[in-house]
């Protein structure tokens, strides 16, 4: 099989995990548990930091349950873009939205981006990186389609499990595996440092902070 087609696939089956009734469970299990437990990270950590950097007109890619769109429901937006390449997220994150109405666009971020130039003051990716496949090189190109969509000065940001150069317990190994097995996971060969330069060679200002097994990052356009 093509190298393109096999990375299609892949992409395709993470994406497919997310139907309507996993969903239902996705916070319990991933916010409620997992981030604790496993992952290290605390889930008011992840909220505060998605609060702090999302202004003005918003992009988010990636939206998972759309749980941290109704944790920040407080922040006064002058747009909200919901873009996933699985629609059963689009619609039951947009369900949780409020205090704006969202546009939904159903769209793979390994591909151009269907908006004007300069369009947002702030783009998340939530844990997205995590899932797609390949190596963090491979998954720049995410950073390469999203940031022409970026106004001067507007910050992309986001959280991701790394798979390689931490000592995870055993509980995140042994998930780690079988997500990674199944394809909900693609981070094995994910570190801190390669997620570092492929932001640094993108962007003018970069933070990237480790809590536990997730890397927070927030990057400036040049």
């Amino acid at each position: 099989m093509p190298q393109e087609i096999a990375d299609d696939v892949a992409r395709a089956a993470g994406a497919a995990v997310y139907s309507s009734r996993t969903l239902k469970a996705y916070d319990f299990i991933v916010h409620g548990f997992s981030n604790r437990y496993l992952w290290k990270v605390r889930t008011a950590e992840l909220i505060s930091f998605y609060s702090q950097n999302m202004v003005g007109a918003h992009l988010d890619v990636g939206v998972g349950s759309g749980y941290f769109l109704e944790k920040c429901a407080f922040k006064a937006l002058d747009r909200l873009v919901l873009m996933d390449r699985n629609r059963d997220c689009l619609e039951f994150a947009a369900e949780r939205a409020q205090g704006v109405e969202p546009e939904l666009l159903q769209a793979d971020a390994f591909e151009p981006v269907a908006f004007e130039p300069e369009s947002f003051d702030s783009v998340c990716l939530g844990y997205l990186l995590h899932c797609l496949p390949g190596s963090i090189a491979d998954k720049a190109v995410v950073f390469d389609n999203l940031l022409p969509l970026l106004k001067p000065g507007a910050v992309l940001y986001g959280a991701t499990i790394l798979g390689k150069g931490l000592t995870p317990n055993w509980g995140a190994r042994k998930l780690m595996a079988l997500y990674n097995e199944k394809g909900v996971f693609c981070n094995l060969e994910d570190t801190l440092d390669d997620l570092q330069r492929a932001l640094d060679t993108r962007f003018d200002q970069v933070d990237v902070k480790l809590h536990g097994n997730v890397a927070l990052f927030k990057a400036i356009r040049r």
